[in-house]
């Protein structure tokens, strides 16, 4: 049964695996729009009723597809938390304004066919911006103007989180964190609970390593981010496989793979791994498609990993994977 955790301050209790909507709005390769909407309505079937998305996920298709999902459950609550800042050409600090940030908002507003958003994030903004005041300023103004209910950020480092939760109304930071990117854990998390700010991780799946269904031969779309992006040429690194190097990946896959309990599947054992940590407010799997939304929601159902489990994951980490991520975010 899927279980339910608060959201730092906003009193939203979210279920703890929620719905990540990068996948069904583009970069993943093809998507099916039918498909999609087959995936969230699964999702919130089965309990999810957080969704994850952002104003350049397929450029507004992401968060149109969710807005059609949304009339099927007129009844029930569904919190949305949409992005904005990447919008912006060249993604520079001094684009960060209140008229900007203001017109992000109204187009999303329009995509989601929704009066006000419940929770906004910058998503994942030059570092510049986590040190100008003004721009929180201009947050606390939309939810003033009852635009936003909430806001929060989506980082790229940790040093960016621990900055952004000294602002007193952030209510949430977005993060990487999953057994492939364990910084997190050690300062960030306890820092962000003391402070009441939801943490939201994302790429819990490290973009499918950590499902344990990729291999040596998988091969991936001209537009999937996984093809284009592993050395970050289109955006930061650490968003693809988690910034973990494709071969040292499959390695450190191979002895988790060793790991995985009985009755779960190694997908679970990752989001079952993220959600040990109380701290957490919830994991936002993607999933094209409703197979992949039961798989990971079974995952709040599954008993805890043993402690020895625990500290052979972070063993594992230690020899494939810590030298090529640990000291970059």
């Amino acid at each position: 049964m899927l279980k339910y955790r608060v959201l730092g301050r906003t009193g939203y209790e979210i279920s703890e695996i929620s719905f990540g909507a990068w996948a069904i709005g583009g970069s993943w390769g093809t998507v099916d729009d039918s498909e999609s909407l087959d995936a969230l309505r699964r999702a919130i079937e089965l309990g999810i009723n957080f969704i994850d998305t952002a104003d350049v996920y397929g450029d507004g298709r992401s968060e149109t597809l969710i807005a059609k999902v949304l009339a099927d459950f007129p009844h029930d609550k569904i919190y949305v938390a949409t992005k904005a800042g990447r919008r912006l050409d060249p993604h520079a600090a001094d684009g960060y304004t209140a008229k900007n940030l203001r017109a992000f908002v109204e187009r999303s507003l329009t995509n989601l066919g929704a009066e006000t958003l419940d929770l906004l994030q910058l998503h994942c903004p030059p570092t510049d911006v986590y040190y100008t005041p003004t721009v929180f300023e201009a947050l606390d103004g939309l939810v003033k103007a009852g635009k936003i209910r909430h806001y929060g950020v989506s980082v790229e480092k940790v040093e960016e989180g621990l900055k952004a939760i000294e602002y007193p109304n952030l209510a949430s930071v977005q993060i990487i964190f999953n057994m492939f990117r364990q910084r997190p854990m050690e300062h960030f998390l306890s820092e962000s609970q003391k402070r009441q700010v939801g943490v939201i991780t994302r790429v819990p799946l490290a973009s499918g390593l950590l499902t344990g269904k990729l291999n040596r031969d998988s091969v991936f779309a001209d537009d999937d981010h996984r093809s284009f992006n592993r050395a970050g040429q289109a955006f930061d690194r650490g968003e693809t496989f988690a910034g973990v190097d494709f071969e040292r990946g499959l390695k450190a896959v191979d002895e988790l793979k060793r790991l995985v309990p009985s009755g779960f599947s190694l997908t679970q054992m990752a989001l079952r791994w993220i959600l040990q940590f109380p701290e957490v407010s919830c994991a936002i799997p993607g999933a094209k498609r409703r197979s992949q939304v039961e798989d990971n929601v079974r995952a709040s159902d599954m008993p805890k990993l043993s402690p020895e489990t625990m500290q052979t994951v972070y063993e594992i980490y230690d020899e494939y994977v810590r030298s090529d991520v640990h000291h970059r975010w």
